[in-house]
């Protein structure tokens, strides 16, 4: 793991961008399709903003949540919605948006028709993970009733229903957030901060961003 601590988050947000539009220019000089994860949630908004200007053949991008609550696209919980919003304007609008959520009842029921979505995209080029302060990140939470498939099975997507949430959930795997070619997780705050530190000595069932901290990037900013 590699950590990078910055002076404030908005020096963050800027810095972040620029790593991740470097980082996706240069999957795109060899490759194609690129593929681009990110997380729902409100921090890496500042991201979006300044990410969507970035001069790349946004065309060849396929962006996708790294996990998603089972509601209609149109719901204000929806990360696919908040993905449309805040990252698929400006220049970045011609990217495409992978789903991970469909018209089918259950996460269940569609699971198999998305993860045929998903296939061609695979491995990432980019992902961006967010975490909380319980120390869950995408919808790996502590507790979830599918976590052990999430954290060791091969199936990129898991059904996942966590303790707490109120609606049923999709989330990539561990195994596809490891694979990506370039994994960043930021957070902000002392509490997050202490939860990381935690996160360090714990096994993933307790604490599941550890399944994915040993190749990643982490960026923190105390406010």
């Amino acid at each position: 793991m590699e950590l990078i601590e910055y002076p404030d988050a908005e020096m963050m947000m800027i810095d972040l961008a620029n790593r991740l539009a470097g980082q996706l220019r240069q999957a795109l000089s060899a490759r194609d399709i690129v593929s681009f994860a990110v997380p729902g949630g409100t921090t890496p908004g500042p991201v979006f903003d300044a990410l969507c200007a970035a001069n790349l053949d946004w065309a060849r991008v396929r962006v996708l949540p790294t996990d998603e609550r089972w509601v209609p696209q149109t719901s204000p919980r929806s990360n696919a919605r908040l993905i449309r919003e805040h990252l698929l304007t400006g220049r970045a609008e011609a990217a495409t948006l992978i789903p991970l959520s469909s018209d089918a009842a259950t996460p269940e029921e569609g699971l198999e028709a998305l993860t045929q979505n998903l296939l061609p995209v695979l491995p990432l080029s980019v992902a961006l993970l967010g975490m909380g302060a319980d120390m869950h990140t995408a919808s790996l939470f502590p507790g979830a009733d599918q976590l052990q498939a999430a954290l060791h099975g091969d199936a990129p997507l898991v059904a996942i229903h966590a303790p707490g949430a109120p609606e049923p959930r999709v989330t990539l795997s561990a195994r596809v957030l490891n694979d990506a070619m370039s994994l960043h997780v930021v957070i902000t705050g002392d509490d997050k901060r202490a939860a990381l530190d935690r996160a360090r000595n714990l096994p993933p069932e307790q604490a599941p961003i550890a399944a994915v901290l040993s190749g990643a990037t982490v960026h923190w900013a105390a406010n």
